[in-house]
């Protein structure tokens, strides 16, 4: 059992160092030598977990995005309404962001460069599913705008991360009154 937790905390670190190194320095300035000494493992004890850096990538992306789905929808009720469920998720989404900010980092990196791979990408989109089938709901009822789902990501969740961005950076704080505004300008852009 020791064995066992030893190999897993090696593959966790390996994961931690990961996301670090890539929110620091970029996916193409983050060779496996860097991460394995951070992780402080020798190179090649990463090949015991990952085929390839492309492989360590892709697999450290779908670990951050099960914390990311899994804190985000264990509070979310699919009997609400569309808008009292948006509301849960959305804040939910913001919190993570807010507490969890190199997992929401290294997401946003994922989502807005090529490094994670296509089957990867999908899977990560799989976990989704319960937004996904919110606004599927809330378009055959009338009350979310009969639009790609790309373009209701893109006006009301992308906005998060700017806003997460600017806190990391002190530039703005983001206080209980801010997110109940931002959540209604969300809710207004994809809103009927």
């Amino acid at each position: 059992m020791a064995k066992l937790q030893k190999s897993i905390d090696k593959r966790n670190a390996l994961l931690k160092a990961t996301i670090e190194l890539v929110n620091n320095s970029g996916f193409h300035a983050t060779p496996m030598s860097k991460i394995a000494k951070m992780a402080n493992v020798s190179p090649a004890t990463i090949y015991l977990y990952f085929e390839n850096k492309q492989d360590l990538v892709n697999q450290t992306y779908l670990e951050v995005k099960t914390k990311y789905t899994d804190f985000v929808f264990k509070a979310y009720d699919e009997n609400t309404s569309v808008k009292t469920g948006f509301e849960i998720i959305w804040k939910r989404i913001a919190e993570f962001n807010s507490n969890e900010c190199e997992y929401a980092f290294f997401l946003n990196q994922c989502n807005n460069t090529p490094m994670i791979d296509e089957p990867s990408r999908k899977e990560g989109i799989k976990y989704l599913q319960p937004l996904l089938h919110l606004w599927q709901r809330g378009k055959e009822e009338g009350v979310i705008k009969p639009v790609s789902d790309y373009i209701l990501y893109a006006y009301s969740i992308n906005p998060l991360s700017f806003l997460i961005m600017a806190q990391k950076r002190g530039e703005f704080q983001f206080t209980k009154a801010h997110i109940d505004e931002a959540f209604l300008a969300a809710w207004d852009s994809i809103k009927l």
